[in-house]
């Protein structure tokens, strides 16, 4: 294992945040005939719960083992952990054989060198590279360099509305336009109901929405050399744009700024304590919560004016991505675990128990995946999302940007004045503490 490139990507130790579970196989030889024993594997947080997603997966890992004689030992990491676990796994070369990881960490941790290239040789063993929907499996490295992984879980943002709310308030279409968006909210906030809820603590909703809306005044994080470029005057737009929501237009509760977990602006929406929600795929969060799926709709999040000067983005190109770690003893064995959660089978279960996007083509002739949300998802990923830049320096992005807007919703919370001059300074900030990677 070489040092990975990210060095301090995370700010304040991120290397040293959390203690890592040693992993890797218990046995057997790769490249032999007998198969390994048992495989180790690092998932990521999909479901409403870590047990619920123990429940989604179990069933499916020991169809895996019957069929293989492979046992797979599963440990579901939060997402507020799961990145600092991976880049201590990097370093010290122990951890589990197969990981999980945010689609937007690909090209920062391929840079570690810590991870199996899927070559096309490697990709012909899962069916080949036209398999993959183009979105998903541009977002798994940087360009010209073998995937670091492969696109499992396939995701975007969207606009989820409550429908009994809006006709209630008497508005008959989901907001297409910024404006439409605030007039909405105004409408709907009213009696302890806020118009819209946002995750204001959560450093990768907040990273997200800040590439979102930056995109749409013509902001990009880095510029053609990978220099980071944070604080330009169309990223301050974008994020004023979010902030002013609640700052300005008093549509978003003030004690958001305090959710942090993934799950409490989602739990608003499903008690009605905020008509609207700007959120990847939640139809499993929704059933939970005793939402069923014709109380919400679902549209795309509002554009910029194409005069402007913005991007027409009004989504990234989210999702979760299956690694293999280079120092595992099973490779092979970890490669047939890999093509087994991409068989279109395995795509199309674990998709629907997530509300998310299969990855792959082949599994879209269920009908699951045909329904109106689905189908506005899909329409949103092939048209107008973007993939977040494909650099090693991106996961400082989320990091430092997400970390200096957790603050930002923190003092308009507050009531302090969200100005441009204020916004430049705490991007300023995050720029200033990039670390190119060496």
């Amino acid at each position: 294992m070489r040092t990975p490139k990210l060095g301090h990507l995370a700010v304040a130790g991120a290397l040293l945040a959390a203690a890592v579970a040693c992993g890797g196989g218990d046995g057997g030889d790769a490249g032999g005939s007998a198969a390994p024993r048992t495989l180790t594997y690092w998932a990521s947080n999909q479901g409403t719960s870590l047990d619920n997603d123990k429940q989604v997966l179990q069933p499916e890992l020991d169809k895996f083992e019957k069929q293989t004689g492979i046992k797979v030992n599963v440990e579901v990491v939060p997402w507020a952990d799961l990145l600092n676990r991976i880049l201590a796994a990097t370093t010290s070369g122990k951890g589990p054989d197969v990981v999980n990881i945010g689609n937007t960490w690909s090209a920062s941790l391929q840079a570690t060198g810590a991870f199996v290239p899927f070559d096309d040789a490697l990709l012909g063993q899962l069916g080949g590279r036209d398999r993959f929907l183009g979105p998903s499996l541009a977002a798994t490295g940087a360009q010209g360099k073998p995937p670091a992984a492969v696109p499992i879980y396939g995701m975007t943002y969207g606009l989820y509305y409550n429908k009994k709310m809006f006709a209630e308030a008497g508005i008959g279409e989901p907001p297409a336009t910024w404006d439409e968006l605030i007039a909405a909210g105004k409408k709907l906030t009213k009696d302890g109901t806020w118009g819209l809820a946002v995750e204001g603590a959560s450093v990768s909703e907040n990273s997200h929405h800040a590439f979102i809306f930056g995109q749409q005044h013509g902001a990009d994080p880095f510029d053609a050399s990978g220099k980071p470029q944070f604080d330009t005057p169309q990223a301050v737009a974008g994020i004023k744009q979010y902030l002013d929501l609640m700052a300005v237009h008093k549509i978003v509760n003030p004690s958001n700024a305090e959710y942090s977990n993934g799950t409490e602006a989602v739990q608003d929406f499903v008690n009605r304590k905020a008509a609207m929600l700007m959120w990847q795929s939640a139809a499993a969060s929704f059933k939970a919560g005793g939402m069923t799926e014709d109380e919400y709709g679902l549209a795309p999040i509002p554009l910029p004016d194409p005069s402007s000067g913005g991007k027409q983005v009004n989504g990234m190109v989210a999702g979760i991505n299956l690694a293999i770690f280079n120092f595992t003893e099973n490779q092979d064995a970890a490669l047939r675990f890999v093509k087994f959660m991409t068989s279109p089978e395995e795509q199309k279960v674990l998709n629907k128990a997530y509300g998310s996007l299969p990855t792959v083509k082949d599994a879209y002739d269920d009908p699951a995946f045909q329904t109106p949300t689905i189908k506005t998802f899909q329409e949103i990923l092939a048209n107008t999302a973007a993939p977040l830049p494909q650099v090693p320096e991106e996961s400082q992005y989320e990091t430092l940007v997400g970390t200096a807007m957790n603050q930002m919703w923190a003092d308009a919370a507050n009531g302090k004045p969200i100005t441009d001059d204020y916004v430049k300074s705490k991007l300023t900030q995050a720029n200033q503490q990039v670390q190119p990677g060496s």
